[in-house]
């Protein structure tokens, strides 16, 4: 378990070999609750090659000092490019940080 955010990782080993390797870490939040995106790859374990890089977003909370994973969102390429095309809209239409008179069902709610 990690005390410091700085120690938070995505890498496994097991029996010395890496089957997860980090290959970057980006800290969104700090903070009782922390949230982090991870670039990753995995270990084949058939052919023992390191598959393509993956991404996935991860919240930690804080508890009785160590951080503990709470959730985690595993990333595809397209869930990645239609999150980066609606952040993107969001904020070329100013959605994000509106003023609170906003309606609660913004246009394109998907429930």
């Amino acid at each position: 378990m990690a005390e410091n955010i700085s120690e938070i990782t995505v890498d496994l080993e097991n029996e010395g070999e890496v089957m997860v390797e980090q290959l970057d870490k980006v800290v969104l939040t700090k903070g009782v609750w922390s949230t982090i995106i991870f670039r990753y790859r995995e270990r084949d374990r058939k052919t023992n090659q390191f598959g393509p890089a993956k991404a996935t977003l991860r919240r930690y909370q804080k508890f009785k000092g160590v951080y503990r994973k709470r959730d985690a969102v595993n990333l595809t390429m397209d869930s990645a490019k239609n999150l980066i095309q609606t952040l993107t809209e969001w904020i070329d239409k100013g959605l994000l940080g509106a003023a609170a008179s906003e309606p609660d069902n913004a246009e394109g709610d998907n429930e």
